[in-house]
């Protein structure tokens, strides 16, 4: 028999969160052919029945991701604070529901853990949506940067100033948790190595008006010996860089940059600009979510691939606080001990049990996967 030449149905759609960045969600899911939204859960109903009229969609609305259920989702899109995301993600996935949660997946290491293993024992995907992958210059950057062999030093310059309401503006560390994970998944993905180690330093200038740390630098031991440094601050008026900071690569064969928008360069192969793609941002992690879905091949983005970007955000704040190197793998390995003493299903501990340690799980995964 030959495959069906019939264009797949959409999937059916509950997002859950109607904030701000849920008002991004619901127009990217509203404008893409692959999803139909039949749901949008807040807890302030009155809050997602506007952002539902906003978006042009004909959706339910409910206060839970439970009162939505019976419009019989496909999937689910988590837009949450993120002090939300473990409860609603293991809600969604022992409800037989594969989800899409937007980064960081959660405020702790040790809820991380937990979520990857609700996924492995749900067995349904849950995927972060570290929205910064996907830029077509960020693609070919990377390109770039594989051809200057051995890389030295990679590092990324970060200097915004916005002013933000609500969970920003009173985080501890608003800077390294909320915006430079995007950077530290980033450099994981550029490199296509793994973080070992981390020397941090944050703090909060006079001027800033953020409650926490809006600014750091953060240097971080790659394998091979590379060196990651980060750069940045969330209260820097003046000359701003992209969101997307900008960056150098130092490698044996030379050196290439990316200014966080099109233009890339390298000694090798000089400048170009590159056209913006079809599906970036937001957009580019929902098709790579919907394609996951369709093919059953698990996406990079995986809450098990995203493990170590959150590792480095929570690596870098214990530094900070502490004054001190953090080793990545021992933190993770603590973190899967605080994971057990988790109030959680019990099909959760099993899994959590049978790992061993965190460090000897994703080990095995990356074996599997490479």
């Amino acid at each position: 028999m030959s495959p069906s030449t019939e264009p797949a149905r959409p999937l059916r759609v509950v997002q859950v969160g109607a904030g701000a960045m849920g008002g991004v969600w619901l127009r990217t899911l509203a404008a893409s052919g692959d999803v139909e939204l039949v749901g949008v859960a807040d807890l302030d109903t009155e809050r997602a029945e506007r952002a539902v009229r906003a978006a042009g969609v004909d959706a339910e609305v409910g206060a839970s991701l439970g009162e939505l259920l019976p419009t019989e989702p496909d999937a689910v899109v988590n837009v949450t604070i993120p002090a939300a995301h473990t409860a609603v993600n293991v809600e969604a996935l022992f409800a037989g529901l594969p989800v899409l949660c937007e980064k960081p997946a959660a405020p702790t290491l040790a809820e991380v853990l937990v979520q990857a293993a609700a996924a492995e024992a749900a067995g349904r995907l849950l995927m972060i949506s570290q929205s910064r992958r996907y830029f077509a210059a960020l693609a070919a950057y990377r390109s770039r940067i594989a051809e200057l062999g051995p890389i030295g030093l990679l590092t990324t310059g970060f200097f915004r100033a916005p002013r933000f309401d609500g969970f920003r503006a009173e985080m501890e560390q608003p800077l390294l948790v909320d915006m430079a994970i995007h950077a530290f998944d980033a450099a994981r993905h550029l490199l296509g190595a793994e973080p070992v180690s981390v020397r941090c330093e944050s703090w909060n200038p006079p001027w800033s008006w953020f409650r926490g740390d809006a600014t750091a630098t953060a240097t971080f031991l790659f394998e091979e010996g590379t060196r990651y440094v980060f750069t940045g601050s969330w209260c820097a008026e003046g000359a701003e860089t992209s969101w997307n900071g900008e960056w150098l690569a130092s490698g044996a064969a030379g050196t290439a940059t990316w200014d966080g928008e099109d233009r890339v360069t390298s000694s090798a192969g000089g400048a170009v600009d590159v056209p913006r793609g079809g599906q970036e941002e937001v957009a580019g992690a929902l098709a790579e979510f919907v394609a996951a879905l369709r093919t059953g091949v698990e996406p990079p983005g995986s809450i098990a691939g995203n493990v170590r970007s959150l590792a480095m955000v929570e690596a870098a704040v214990r530094s900070a606080e502490s004054g001190r190197r953090v080793e990545i793998d021992a933190l993770l390995d603590r973190a899967h001990h605080d994971a057990l003493a988790h109030p959680v299903r019990e099909e959760i501990r099993t899994r959590l049990e049978s790992w061993g340690t965190a460090t000897a799980a994703l080990a095995a995964r990356r074996a599997a996967t490479s």
